[in-house]
């Protein structure tokens, strides 16, 4: 498995508004996303880690849908990355980070890319927005030529 970059160079931050959690890592996965075949690998590593956390059956569609966006959007605008899955437990509750990469050219304008509706012509206009109203906490960290991190989490039964 690789390791993730730093994104310590994160021009913009979303985040979801809640103080961030003390918790424990209990497993991690790195999955490369280079092809339209590793999206659905990525798909399949989503849901086996929910199952495993525990989640519900709506849950599970939520972060698996998330997790979707996020690496489309890796694969599509940032010309391929990672997306590493981190499971977690806090406080006796599981809970799963998605950690999507790339290197791609960034968002120029992280307002509109996170607004209902917004679309690059390729989608539909639910992927970032979307995948931030899916999970519990969102980041978004990128800036112009410094391509883009979200860090996305989802506890169960919350």
């Amino acid at each position: 498995m690789s390791s993730t970059r730093n994104t310590d160079h994160a021009v913009a931050l979303a985040p979801s508004g809640r103080a961030a959690d003390r918790h424990a890592l209990m497993d991690r996965t790195v999955h490369h996303v280079r092809t339209e075949e590793d999206l659905l690998t990525v798909r399949h590593a989503v849901r086996a880690a929910t199952l495993r956390a525990g989640f519900s059956i709506v849950d599970q569609t939520r972060v698996v849908t998330a997790a979707s966006e996020l690496a489309r959007n890796a694969y599509i605008h940032g010309g391929g990355g990672t997306v590493t899955i981190d499971q977690l437990t806090t406080g006796g509750n599981a809970g799963l980070r998605l950690t999507v990469q790339d290197d791609g050219p960034g968002i120029l304008d992280t307002d509109a890319a996170l607004a209902d509706g917004f679309t690059t012509g390729v989608g539909l206009g639910h992927g970032l927005g979307g995948a931030r109203r899916l999970m519990n906490d969102f980041e978004l960290h990128t800036g112009p030529g410094q391509g883009t991190t979200v860090i996305a989490t989802r506890w169960a039964g919350r």
